[in-house]
């Protein structure tokens, strides 16, 4: 007796003409079956009735299948016992549902990278002059239209602080009204009542709040301002306003052997996900990697520290946790695949199929001033550079992982190598992962 848990909502994409479940961070797109269970979780019915009224549709329904099904969506904290109730949101009759492939799910709007804080592992670009002329409103309302016309379900308002854009109710409105899932990324600094209540207003699905450290002097030292206590005042309005919240955490040298206490604070603060994220080395982060890279202790110790997390707080918190990429031996997959589901668009309007893209030697992204975000995702150098599989030269080329990490991060194999191409040597299979093996000395 399941429904949609809170935060999750469940609607029809006529772009690919089928059913998709927006949540926090995630976009999945249903099959008609799948989509016809899924209407039926009102919280009161079980899978054995569930079963039963498919069968008017559908010959031999196997109850396991849909036990399954059902208990994939509980694991995935989609559905709930306490959820509320689904219900179709397809139309009698569908048309279209024929996309061009790769469709994307996601756009990371970055509005701005102006910011109060000047925390040491930002993933922004360092020089940040070429960034001062800053979309317009119109313009970010074009590119919000345009995006969903390809097929984006959820957008993620990013900086910078995107609560230091004037507009940014605006934004959220435009691209709630066009059917998409909204999460806003902050630091919190900005928010007042006043302006998170209209933001709940224009349609806002989903918060998440960065908190530096358990710790308040730690915190404050790392975020280069006095934010710690103005952060647990904002999580209180957060908690207040009912909306889907993370509490965000990047993880380094410095807090990593505070992850326990800071799944606590993240506890005190009603949150309903912590993401637990170790460093990702771009903008200042790599700057200034020697001071935030892990030694290998601390790394053992961060992952034992998330499995008794997850088991002090899992029933109440969902637990996200990204591992650390120089102390693996497989690399993570970039975006799920360069340009395959995701777009970023920085805020002088440079299109990008990655964050931190735009360091790529050659790349000219181009700008959604130049042109229709169709023909930039379909169409241009960049982000047709690394699709798919064709660009690989061995090891990958020949490996059966290669359409599951798609060959690493172009931006980290260009960091550590000089070669945006090589194999991310963060992969034990690279020519090059001793690289990799020195830093962590």
């Amino acid at each position: 007796m399941n429904g949609l848990r809170h935060g999750v909502r469940l609607v029809f994409d006529r772009v690919r003409g089928k059913a998709a479940l927006l949540y926090p961070e995630g976009v999945l797109v249903l099959d008609d079956v799948a989509a016809d269970v899924v209407a039926r979780c009102d919280g009161k019915r079980t899978v054995a009735e569930i079963v039963a009224d498919l069968s008017r549709d559908y010959a031999d329904v196997p109850v396991e299948d849909v036990a399954g099904l059902v208990d994939d969506l509980v694991a995935r904290r989609i559905l709930g016992p306490e959820g509320r109730p689904a219900s179709d949101p397809r139309p009698s009759s569908v048309d279209g549902g024929e996309a061009r492939e790769p469709v994307p799910v996601g756009l990371l709007a970055e509005l701005t990278y102006r910011c109060p804080l000047r925390c040491t592992y930002c993933s922004n670009p360092v020089d940040l002059s070429g960034y001062r002329a800053e979309l317009s409103t119109a313009d970010w309302l074009r590119v919000l239209a345009e995006a969903r016309e390809l097929g984006v379900l959820q957008v993620h308002f990013s900086g910078g602080e995107p609560l230091l854009r004037r507009d940014l109710v605006a934004l959220v409105a435009q691209a709630r009204r066009l059917g998409m899932y909204t999460n806003l990324i902050t630091s919190g600094i900005p928010l007042g009542a006043d302006r998170l209540a209209a933001l709940v207003d224009a349609g806002l699905d989903h918060l998440q709040l960065s908190i530096q450290d358990a710790d308040p002097a730690a915190a404050d030292a790392i975020a280069g301002i006095a934010a710690h206590e103005r952060k647990r005042a904002v999580a209180a309005l957060v908690r207040e306003s009912g909306l889907a919240f993370t509490v965000n955490v990047v993880l380094h040298r410095g807090n990593a052997d505070r992850l326990a206490r800071i799944a606590e604070l993240a506890a005190g603060f009603g949150a309903d996900r912590l993401e637990l994220a170790h460093t990702q080395f771009y903008g200042w982060g790599l700057r200034n990697r020697a001071a935030l890279l892990p030694t290998a202790e601390q790394v053992a110790a961060a992952d034992q520290q998330v499995a008794w997390v997850r088991d002090r707080y899992g029933d109440t918190i969902e637990i996200v946790y990204v591992p650390a990429d120089y102390h693996g031996t497989r690399p993570k997959p970039c975006m799920g695949g360069w340009g395959a589901r995701q777009l970023v668009v920085a805020p002088n309007g440079d299109a990008l199929p990655c964050l931190a893209a735009g360091q790529l030697p050659d790349l000219d992204p181009p700008n959604v001033q130049s042109g229709p975000l169709a023909a930039i995702w379909y169409s241009s150098a960049a982000f047709n550079r690394y699709r798919g599989t064709g660009w690989m030269r061995e090891p990958c080329r020949g490996c059966p992982l290669r359409d599951v990490d798609f060959g690493g991060c172009r931006c980290q194999a260009y960091q550590l190598t000089g070669d945006a191409a090589a194999t991310d040597p963060v992969c034990e299979l690279s020519p090059q992962h001793h690289l990799v093996r020195v830093l962590l000395k």
